[in-house]
This record gives structure tokens, sequence and C-alpha cells, in this order.
């Protein structure tokens, strides 16, 4: 399968208006290897062909201008309809990414309080009796997955602390051997 067809090979990320930072890094790593996060974190004018153009320029001019459209509907196929309507009259990859970026991540203020209260979802957690330690740790690491996204700072030694502290007590003894046989 060569690049110009692995364009369609796999569907964009969705973003529904929910949950910008995950979308985000979804959708960034999704247009980086599809070969146009050029295309949206640039603003470049495709120059005109010269006269007399040789085979190289004109190929490059139709990249360029390919990969400029390609990124643009990328982006429009990754939106709910709700937001395509908001979006579909700005001309470019870049002006778009603006938008959802202003629009959907939250200023200081919203993003502080977004902190706050996954903090505190952080402190509240305790693992269920009847929950494996998989599911625990997963749901336990979305939460700090989503404090790290929004920018604070998570120690590692903090999660551990918690997570040891929060399990039930069937597993004391497998803490207690952790806790000697390793440095926590």
């Amino acid at each position: 399968m060569n690049s110009e067809n692995s364009f369609t090979t796999i569907a964009p990320p969705m973003f529904d208006g929910t949950n910008y930072p995950v979308w985000a890094v979804r959708m960034e790593t999704y247009l980086d290897t599809n070969d146009l996060w050029e295309a949206v974190e640039q603003v470049y004018e495709v120059p005109p062909l010269p006269d007399n153009p040789t085979l190289a320029q004109i190929k490059n001019q139709k990249r360029r201008k390919q990969r400029k459209a390609k990124a643009r509907a990328t982006l429009f196929a990754a939106v709910s309809s709700i937001i395509f309507i908001r979006i579909m009259t700005l001309k470019t990859a870049k002006e778009i990414w603006d938008f959802l970026k202003q629009e959907y991540k939250g200023n200081e203020r919203i993003k502080g309080i977004q902190v706050l209260n996954l903090i505190r979802e952080f402190e509240i957690q305790k693992m269920k009796e009847s929950e494996t330690i998989k599911e625990y740790f997963d749901r336990f690491l979305g939460i700090v997955n989503k404090v790290r996204l929004l920018g604070t700072d998570f120690s590692d030694s903090r999660i551990v602390q918690k997570v040891l502290v929060t399990i039930p007590k069937k597993f004391e003894a497998t803490i207690s051997f952790l806790e000697n046989s390793k440095d926590l």
C-alpha cells in the first residue's frame, strides 16, 4: 500500500465537543502520521509554478496543495455536525485548529477548576472489593492522565502512595512484600 492511499485507511478520531485535550493529542498524532501536521501547524502559500516548470516543481506544488486540502478535509471529518457548522467557513486547517483550540480548550480559570475537581476525585478513590487491580489502576490512571493533560504535574510517588493506601486489606501481604523488597 503506498502512502497516497494510506490517507483514508484509518478514520480520524471524532470530536463531539467534550474532552478536547485527549482529542487534540490523538488528532495531532493522526495528522502527523498522515504527513498533514505541517499544513495545520504552519500557514504557507503554495507559490504559482514558474514558466516552464520541471516535473519535480509540478509534483511538489501538487503535493503541498493536496496536503493543505487533506488537512482541512480531515479536520472537517473529525468533528460532529454541530461543530462542523461552526467551522465550515474557515479556509485553512490552521484556522480550524486554532478555532477549536480557543473554543474548547478553555481558559486558565476553567482548567484550574477542572484540575481541582480531578484532584478531589483522585483523593476519594478507593478500590472496590469486586474490582480487579487492573480495573482499579485503569480507572485511577485515567484521572491522573486527565490532570497531566491539563498541564499539572503529578508525581509518580504520590500515585504509588495513593494506590498502596487505597487497595483492600486482602492485598496487605503483597504490599508488605513490595515495600520490603522494592524501594517504593
